[in-house]
């Protein structure tokens, strides 16, 4: 079926729901063009189509308008997750009308160039690959320079007012005016006696800088829970970026998600449990929609506390068509316990499942109807952290900063992340393979054997006139008129 010509594009947009997701704009040769996110999808997007808003809009806006041929949609469980969506898909495709969601320039950094004998701590804007270290980004330039000044004033370090100088071999004098007595320290000393200065500042400043990670990271969680999603959009992409920096400075960064070692968390989580044993084997299931026309699932795997990331697995839903995610629980289930009895392999210690007591009753059902003894089921409820038990004890909530709340978290949002990898996969070859859709008189047989025969559409726009007529039931005539269509440069938006 040929993608809908834009005066169509209204009546798909009737058929949205009214639900929070994604949305993403595509030309007429199927690439994205920008995403966004909605917290009503059929509202959101209907406003792109409204012709009394045509004048009002801002140029580039009128321009993404007029280059938009087509629309998919993903739908999503909450607006918090159409937000982190949103920003994967966006730092995996870089559409051309969106901002780029990993650009951390904006905010201050903290320079160190340890090269120098005596490194001073400057303010900058922009990160260079000159093996300086970095520190930040930091969200408020006041606040930064206070913490600067703190430096200085309880270790005695340089800032970018200084000029030290070599006085004689391998001793250096820091200022040459009255800041020496001002600041109280020894105005004159060798590299090694300012390198233990240095060290005890760093460390300061680090601990600063994950102070305002934890910070942004409470004010993100408030501004979620009080609906203000552009609020907390702003503020997940600035605790990206701050995330990110501080991994490049330092050698090890502790994992936030679980306190101590993965053995601690793992030891705490059969204590909270209340298990026979430490649950070493951990699988986690998660359902996940694709533009609300079928669901897929993961299964990600933890040994000892971490990812075993050669055991994850994914699935698509074979047993119907459509949004169910009590079925499709069940189903997944089912098979992947179904599969280890039969090779007589032993199963996990413990079993999580991504959702509330629904998804827990699913996930117990697909035991029972194949006559399965179940391993430990719980399942993990997102609001609250609620930890539901399927043998029919009361729910569980622990302390938020519990090493087994953490570790559930962890394996949690790891399956969550490799549900939605594998639906933008999905989604990214459904994309790619629906330029095709734009050709017309090339129905649905012809477009599989040119798929089939060619590989991948990166394939086939390479492939030349000839190649492309060797394909069965295409003829030379469509193999030179497809030749010249897969070539063609997109019409300008400018």
């Amino acid at each position: 079926m040929p993608a809908p010509e834009p005066a169509n594009l209204k009546e798909k947009v009737r058929r949205l729901p009214h639900g929070p997701g994604v949305y993403l704009m595509k030309d007429r040769l199927g690439r994205i063009l920008y995403v966004g996110k909605a917290k009503d999808l059929k509202k959101r997007v209907s406003s792109y189509f409204q012709p009394s808003r045509g004048q009002t809009l801002h140029p580039k806006i009128r321009a993404l308008v007029g280059a938009i041929h087509d629309f998919d949609v993903l739908e999503v469980k909450s607006e918090p997750e159409a937000l982190l969506l949103e920003s994967r898909l966006i730092k995996e495709w870089k559409p051309k009308y969106n901002t780029d969601f990993t650009d951390d320039k904006r905010f201050p950094m903290v320079r160190l160039d340890e090269n120098s004998p005596i490194p001073r701590f400057q303010i900058v804007r922009f990160r260079k690959d000159d093996r300086a270290r970095y520190f930040g980004p930091f969200p408020h330039a006041g606040l930064l320079r206070q913490t600067l000044s703190e430096l200085r004033r309880r270790f005695g370090v340089c800032l970018a007012d200084a000029a030290p100088v070599e006085i004689r071999s391998g001793v250096y004098r820091l200022y040459d005016d009255v800041r020496s007595e001002i600041y109280g320290f020894a105005n004159e000393l060798t590299p090694g006696e300012y390198r233990a200065r240095l060290e005890s500042a760093v460390v300061f400043l680090e601990g600063k800088s994950r102070e305002t990670l934890r910070e942004l990271e409470a004010e993100m969680a408030a501004a979620a829970e009080r609906e203000e999603f552009e609020r907390a959009a702003a503020l997940r992409d600035l605790v990206f970026a701050l995330r990110k920096t501080l991994t490049r400075t330092r050698k090890f960064v502790r994992d936030p998600m679980v306190a101590g070692s993965p053995r601690e968390a793992v030891l705490r989580l059969g204590e909270a449990l209340g298990l026979e044993r430490p649950p070493e084997a951990i699988e986690c299931f998660d359902i996940s929609h694709i533009s609300g026309s079928f669901v897929v699932a993961s299964m990600v795997r933890f040994a000892g506390g971490a990812p075993d990331k050669a055991n994850y697995r994914r699935y698509k839903i074979r047993t119907f068509i459509g949004n169910d995610d009590y079925r499709a629980m069940t189903e997944v289930v089912g098979r992947r316990y179904r599969r280890l009895a039969a090779e007589d392999r032993p199963f996990p210690d413990l079993v999580v499942i991504d959702g509330g007591a629904g998804q827990v009753a699913a996930a117990l059902k697909a035991f029972l109807a194949q006559d399965l003894q179940p391993p430990p089921l719980i399942g993990l409820a997102k609001r609250r952290e609620t930890i539901l038990f399927s043998d029919g004890r009361p729910d569980l909530n622990l302390p938020a900063h519990d090493p087994a709340l953490r570790l559930l978290q962890r394996l949690r949002d790891e399956a969550h992340r490799f549900a939605n990898t594998f639906n933008a996969d999905l989604r990214s070859r459904r994309i790619r393979e629906s330029v095709l859709d734009d050709f017309p008189g090339l129905g649905p047989v012809r477009r599989r054997l040119l798929l089939e025969h060619f590989g991948s559409i990166e394939r086939l726009r390479a492939a030349s006139r000839t190649a492309l007529a060797e394909v069965p039931g295409l003829g030379p005539k469509t193999a030179a008129r497809l030749h010249a269509f897969l070539r063609r440069e997109p019409e300008s938006t400018a």
